[in-house]
């Protein structure tokens, strides 16, 4: 697709994400508080809620416990808040539709679901509760990962990408909000698989914003056919991210940060980190190619090429510098 067609195509994007935004926004002012902002309930389906752990557009997580003492993180949407009589039955079915297929992944670095279901004017899954944080902690100078460590988790990442793929999940939505690490313990896992579909749902109609734009590639910005090729996009921006402590294409405009993931090449991550190795920066171009075809042909292709750029990483080697030299 030539700049020449997808201008247009990205401002008529923006267009719409800002008329949703502003929507949602304004409805937010006047509409009662969602089921899921209200005080917390006591049981969700088979669970007993212990506390909440934290809070999203989509709803409220808590931490619930099951009759025989399994831990859960709950993760609750207030479906018929978000949609309309006529879209509800569709996004209810789609919110069963996408736990389902999250059910069927088995992989030690993806969050298990365990259940999905109804309570009240909740829905709800029931997932694997993971102790540690997200990554979003991680993604700004000052607080960035050793490189070394950085990269082996963007390696985990990959394979299970590789796993998902391989039962015909695409993940859409991959982002440091997204993956659950525990530092002490080794832990790395990827959340909320299909979710971006259900939170998302009325967007999935109509091909527009279907995930965060930053770590959107081009041919999700288009509305084109996804594969797991645009999942490896997304997680080469998180690692650039990661190593970085800035993203390859920022902007305050949604329709100029469209027109560069669009249009401009990405920034060699040597210019931000000099002192990372060239098989690593080159690993990073090529996740971050515009044509699908140029990038890894599979996450385990580029957990492949992740691992023996780490084997070029001194252990222990340091985060990038406190400040952010890229200029805006």
């Amino acid at each position: 697709m030539t700049a020449v067609v997808i201008a247009p195509l990205l401002a008529a994007l923006a267009v719409g994400w800002l008329w949703r935004r502003a929507r949602r926004t304004t409805a937010s002012k006047v509409a009662p508080e969602p089921p899921a902002a209200q005080a917390p309930a006591r049981q969700i389906g088979a669970y007993r809620i212990e506390r909440t752990i934290g809070r999203g557009a989509a709803g409220t997580v808590y931490l619930g416990c099951d009759a025989a003492g399994r831990s859960a993180a709950i993760k609750t949407f207030a479906l018929r808040h978000e949609f309309d009589d006529e879209a509800y039955a569709e996004a209810r079915e789609r919110f069963f539709r996408e736990a389902a297929t999250a059910r069927r992944l088995d992989h030690p670095d993806i969050v298990r679901v365990f259940d999905a279901g109804e309570s009240g004017a909740l829905a709800y899954i029931a997932m694997e509760f993971v102790g540690g944080a997200d990554l979003e902690a991680h993604t700004r100078p000052g607080a960035l990962l050793p490189a070394r460590e950085a990269v082996e988790i963007a390696a985990r990442i990959a394979d299970a990408l590789a796993h998902a793929h391989a039962q015909g999940v695409v993940h859409r939505d991959v982002k440091p909000a997204n993956v659950l690490v525990d530092r002490a313990h080794g832990i790395v896992k990827v959340t909320d698989f299909g979710l971006a579909q259900v939170i998302d749902g009325g967007r999935t109609r109509t091909g527009l914003m279907l995930g965060s734009p930053s770590f959107m590639a081009p041919e999700q910005l288009a509305g084109a056919r996804l594969d797991g090729r645009t999942d490896l996009y997304a997680l080469g921006v998180l690692l650039f991210q990661l190593l970085a402590g800035t993203l390859p294409h920022a902007s305050a405009s949604m329709a100029d940060l469209m027109r560069r993931i669009a249009n401009e090449p990405a920034p060699d991550v040597r210019s931000l980190r000099p002192e990372l190795p060239a098989p690593l920066a080159e690993t990073l171009a090529r996740a971050l190619q515009k044509d699908p075809k140029a990038r890894h042909a599979d996450g385990a292709e580029m957990a492949r090429a992740l691992r023996a750029a780490v084997l070029l990483l001194p252990v222990g080697s340091g985060a990038a510098p406190a400040s952010d030299p890229r200029p805006r």
